[in-house]
């Protein structure tokens, strides 16, 4: 059988043989560019997860019981977007990185991510770059709450201008490329302590961060309330205020279990006249950033009394 094709010329024969072959090797082409397009898709995501699980072991070195800060650096090959995902519902709540990467000049979506019960990372919703900075700070309150684990690309730099003694100290043992506190890039994120025009203005003596409108509270031991200001000054609201409520329920368990130590000792005839303060801490209705500030007048107290015992509970 033959197909007739007219053109201005005349007539072109074409066998039906040839014109099947045509159609089906075009649908062939077609369905092999579909399926590269899919494994590729499918592929990236892949990549994406396994690295959001590699960026998670390599937190585990900051997770330390040392009182100073540590910092780090992760450098992914492309262009990437860390999504931090905080969920604080059910028991301790959990703690979630999603990766997307630009690949071909799209970005990957990859709907799945890695999630932890007992971290907690302070940064933007969306971190953006190819490097990526970490550092981390144990957070007291009095006793040892948990590892705060700070997040900020190596595109954003920071500029802390008039910052106390202690404060400039801590970022020059650091040596985090993106942090400043003299020298500063132009375009960098201001961060005052005194007055002046920033993008963000820390009240040091009252402990709250004002970020445009909002003001994300912090609290912290007398010799060192650094750990939650950072959270506050590199997190956005959101985050900020969830990873407090998932704080909040571990301090309220902590306590809990300090309660069942003082019990203990005092079996053993050594008082430490803490269990009423104790009680007060597990029962604590926390629902936000500035009722867990409401508790530092108390804590101060619970640490000072602690300190020095022959039965001291941590």
């Amino acid at each position: 059988m033959k197909l007739k094709i007219k053109n201005k010329r005349g007539q072109i024969e074409i066998p039906f043989t040839w014109l099947f072959a045509i159609i089906v090797g075009i649908v062939i082409v077609f369905i092999a560019i579909y399926s590269s397009s899919r494994l590729v898709d499918v592929g990236q995501k892949t990549t994406n997860v396994q690295t959001g699980k590699e960026i998670q072991v390599l937190l585990n070195p900051l997770e330390t019981s040392f009182q100073s800060a540590q910092t780090t650096s992760i450098t992914i090959p492309s262009e990437t977007r860390i999504n931090n995902k905080c969920e604080d519902f059910e028991n301790f709540g959990r703690q979630g990185i999603q990766l997307d990467q630009k690949n071909l000049g799209k970005w990957s979506n990859t709907e799945t991510s890695t999630w932890t019960n007992n971290r907690y990372i302070f940064s933007d919703n969306i971190t953006e770059g190819k490097k990526f900075y970490i550092f981390s700070k144990q957070f007291n309150f009095p006793f040892k709450i948990a590892d705060l684990i700070y997040l900020t690309s190596a595109n954003e730099e920071y500029c802390f201008k008039d910052a106390p003694q202690e404060i400039i100290e801590e970022i020059s043992i650091l040596k985090q490329e993106n942090l400043y506190f003299e020298n500063c890039p132009q375009e960098s994120i201001t961060v005052c302590f005194e007055s002046g025009p920033c993008n963000i203005s820390v009240d040091y003596s009252r402990g709250y961060v004002k970020k445009g409108t909002d003001f994300l509270y912090f609290a912290g031991l007398d010799d060192d309330s650094t750990a939650l200001m950072y959270a506050a000054i590199f997190s956005d609201k959101s985050i900020y205020e969830c990873q407090i409520k998932r704080l909040s329920v571990r301090l309220k368990t902590l306590s809990k279990l300090y309660l069942d130590k003082e019990d203990y000792l005092s079996e053993k005839g050594c008082e430490t006249n803490l269990q009423s303060d104790l009680i007060d801490l597990s029962q604590a209705e926390i629902q936000n950033s500035e009722g867990f500030q409401s508790l530092q007048e108390n804590v101060n107290i619970m640490n000072e009394n602690n300190d020095g015992r022959i039965c001291s509970l941590w």
